[in-house]
């Protein structure tokens, strides 16, 4: 539909550009998304969150089933690694979601466009598809082409041998020795699926903690399990280069003695994806770091032109961009939309997980508020016992005048679940006397939860 006008053209079909889109259709909208990947669905869909939860539910099923189901009574022998089987699943998984956001685009009358797009005026971008040229034209142009993985200065990637984390969701074989760059989340549950396949696995980090940015009291709980899962951690080590040399990785750390590896896997965080999208031609600058400025309604410094999600930086989250898509679109037509950004929940899929929503103990501190502390411990919950999940703890923060919950760290089994209901409570501006006095059912996981929230107060009825 070359020539046409659309109300909306979205540059960029992952999940705040297609997301946005798909709003933008339900509220009568005519509506374009370009993306010059053949499917839709973006680095979560394609390279990111999707590929690697799917890996990481493999991997975890492969070490259970060879370490951890003696004690249920049930015994296995020569448990073997078919890798070849188990990248193929995830590729199905993949292709089935991203084939859906196809369904999902026609059943709204989304126009898609699978080329190359560059903005070249306000209310026009020159899409490349095949080698062919057209330009699609809207009422309004929506950036939402998130984020790549960042590079760091002295590692030399190959795409093979050294490589990031869409290098490592497709290893042909599994590496005796993997040397991951990053202690953040991505490289703590990438390094978990090969350290389960059998990789010996050591993770350097800048920082004296992995999982900056997250509460410390539950990174440093991280970190001690990890380590009894084989992972080694290396703290304060400033790497200076990563080579291919005869065949190996080389890595090399300020003061210390260089690491020789199979593997390297860049997991230094992400990048905006701003460059090469047409933003000169608009007289629109970036900050230092590559993040687009936008207003409260997600407006660039050009009215007709928008941007949202991983470009305009914030939490680099699916889940931000997708609400951010919603609010968007939203305000665009005159809903009444709100986004609170001190209220969204992270998640590390590693074994156990972690989640977290709202304010940390550091930031509690260094703000100068209050608060009081309730814990709830997996070891005293029945249902955490009985399958076999003892290991973790549910911290409950809230204000120490109002009681209004302020965050929620959870370190344990199905904690990326359990800190819906925090989220929740966050959002409706809960205290932690309205979780304590709501009934929840038994034996579940999320008892540790009211257990944290009895804590606060002094009156946990389970934990010694």
């Amino acid at each position: 539909m070359s020539g046409s006008e659309y109300d909306l053209v979205v540059l960029g079909g992952g999940p705040g550009g297609y997301v946005a889109a798909i709003r933008a259709a339900q509220l009568g909208m005519s509506v374009a998304c370009i993306d010059e990947n053949s499917k839709f669905g973006g680095t979560c869909l394609r390279v990111g969150c999707i590929p690697s939860k799917a890996l990481l539910e493999s991997s975890h099923l492969y070490h259970d089933t060879k370490s951890s189901l003696g004690i249920h009574g049930i015994q296995v022998s020569n448990v073997q690694l078919d890798l070849a089987a188990m990248m193929k699943r995830k590729d199905q998984i993949v292709s089935t979601l991203t084939g859906g956001i196809d369904l999902l685009f026609k059943k709204n009358k989304i126009t898609p466009f699978r080329g190359r797009g560059v903005i070249t005026s306000p209310n026009e971008v020159e899409v490349t598809i095949d080698g062919v040229k057209s330009t699609v034209r809207g009422k309004r142009l929506l950036i939402a082409t998130g984020s790549k993985p960042a590079s760091m200065r002295g590692v030399e990637e190959d795409g093979v041998l050294i490589g990031n984390s869409t290098t490592a969701l497709s290893f042909d074989k599994v590496p005796e020795r993997l040397t991951v760059i990053g202690g953040g989340y991505i490289g703590l549950e990438l390094g978990s699926v090969w350290n389960r396949l059998g990789s010996k696995v050591i993770v350097l980090e800048a920082m004296d903690r992995i999982l900056p940015g997250m509460d410390q009291e539950l990174s440093q709980l991280a970190q001690r399990v990890f380590t009894k899962q084989g992972i080694e951690f290396r703290l304060q080590s400033w790497v200076e280069s990563a080579q291919v040399q005869g065949g190996k990785c080389v890595v090399k750390c300020k003061g210390a003695d260089p690491i020789e590896c199979d593997r390297v896997l860049l997991a230094a965080g992400r990048v905006p994806l701003s460059q090469g999208i047409g933003l000169e031609n608009l007289g629109i600058e970036t900050d230092k770091r590559g993040f687009i400025t936008v207003d409260a309604n997600y407006q660039t410094k050009v009215p007709s032109v928008y941007a949202l999600g991983d470009v305009i930086g914030g939490a680099m989250l699916a889940h931000k961009a997708m609400e951010e898509g919603v609010v968007f679109v939203e305000r665009l037509c005159s809903i009444h939309s709100h986004f609170n950004y001190d209220c969204i929940p992270a998640i590390v899929y590693t074994h156990p997980e972690i989640a977290t929503v709202g304010k940390t103990e550091e930031q509690l501190k260094e703000a100068g508020i209050e608060y009081k502390k309730g814990v709830g411990a997996y070891g005293a919950n029945g249902r955490a016992r009985t399958i076999g999940e003892s290991e973790g703890r549910v911290k409950i923060l809230a204000d120490a005048k109002t009681d209004r919950v302020l965050g929620v760290h959870i370190l344990g089994a199905r904690a990326g679940d359990l800190i819906a209901e925090a989220a929740v409570a966050i959002e409706f501006g809960a205290s932690s006397e309205d979780i304590a006095r709501s009934c929840h059912a038994h034996p579940t996981l999320a008892e540790t939860l009211h257990e944290a929230a009895l804590a606060v107060d002094q009156r946990a009825i389970h934990s010694a």
